[in-house]
């Protein structure tokens, strides 16, 4: 039996996290003093700021995939929130990271859908999955903190939201460079749920033209770690396409190249074993893609960087164009220690 939090109000959890945040974190959250991006210069070498992708909103604080997480992350410094979709029984998308729920959700306190827990190939064990719930069933679930060394004091406050809702959260921020703050959408699972009849193109893009951001220059970026989906949206959509990559065995950057704008990959891929670059980003930007690695977090650094600051340096002197962040005030702050460096 699980025990219950302590009851804590919605303005308590929020007024709570600046506690949580590294006074790093409290710095990049201060006015900024730039009117717009700029290039800075180290070691002689130029680079122009990587953006900051806030992984899930602010999973580091808040739990992840929820409003009120999009909201800290763009307070923080992001560029762009980025949302994983999953279908829901009536063919709503939804903002999970995965379709099975019981990690990021308090479904299993609910003893309505205790029927719907179920095992599926792919998964192991039995869980509740996405697309056996219509989106008003989901409505009723609450987020949770998915990592378990984190902080849980907002579990159970914030609901499931819908990508057309976290496409409204982005529409009505500006970022802390004062540009529109875009979103990062990735297409879940898109070869499984094809084969239950649903279709990501269909609703992805739909979607997307519905808020006004379906035409290229819209601050959208879609990924996958599938590239059929990828290959079929070059053809329907002019929006940038990043093919996410977990593996190196079989990249073919050249390829890649015929059908996406970019690629994703784990920080890991970068680097070689004696900390010397690997020559992905070197090869990618040869075939005119750009980089962006996942995933940085604070609270879980490699062994060989003392501090987020660090590790956030090493890569970004690899020359990568954009990185994904479970703490984007730490990636903010990292980026304006290099530019008050380089004055």
């Amino acid at each position: 039996m699980r025990l219950k939090q302590p009851v804590m109000t919605r303005r308590q959890a929020l007024g709570a996290v600046p506690a949580l945040m590294t006074s790093a974190g409290l710095a990049a959250c201060q006015p900024n003093i730039m009117s717009e991006k700029k290039d800075v210069t180290m070691s002689a070498k130029q680079y122009t700021q990587p953006l900051v992708i806030a992984h899930r909103g602010a999973p580091g604080y808040l739990p992840e995939h929820t409003a009120e997480g999009y909201d800290l992350a763009i307070r923080m410094g992001a560029d762009y929130i980025e949302p994983d979709l999953v279908f829901t029984k009536d063919g709503h998308l939804i903002a999970r990271h995965d379709h099975y729920l019981s990690t990021t959700t308090n479904v299993a306190d609910h003893p309505e859908f205790a029927d719907r827990k179920t095992v599926k190939d792919g998964h192991e064990g039995a869980d509740w999955f996405s697309e056996d719930f219509t989106l008003a069933e989901i409505k009723t679930l609450r987020a949770r903190q998915a990592m378990e060394k984190r902080s849980h004091a907002t579990d159970g406050l914030f609901e499931i939201l819908t990508f057309a809702e976290v496409i409204a959260v982005a529409q009505g921020r500006t970022s802390m460079q004062g540009n529109p703050v875009g979103i990062y959408p990735e297409t879940k699972l898109p070869s499984y749920f094809e084969s239950l009849g649903y279709d990501f193109e269909v609703a992805v893009l739909g979607e997307l033209q519905k808020s006004g951001w379906g035409k290229p220059g819209s601050p959208v970026f879609i990924q996958s770690f599938e590239d059929g989906i990828l290959r079929s949206l070059r053809g329907k959509t002019g929006l940038p396409l990043i093919m996410l990559l977990a593996e190196a065995e079989g990249v073919n950057m050249a390829d890649i190249a015929t059908y996406a704008d970019g690629i994703g990959p784990s920080k890991a891929l970068l680097v070689n074993k004696d900390g010397t670059s690997s020559g992905w980003v070197e090869a990618a930007h040869a075939a005119g893609l750009k980089v962006h690695p996942w995933t940085f977090r604070s609270d879980q650094l490699p062994d060989t960087f003392a501090n987020a600051q660090a590790e956030y340096d090493f890569f970004i002197d690899l020359g990568i164009d954009g990185l994904f962040s479970d703490f984007a005030n730490d990636a903010r702050a990292a980026l304006l220690a290099r530019a008050s460096r380089s004055d």
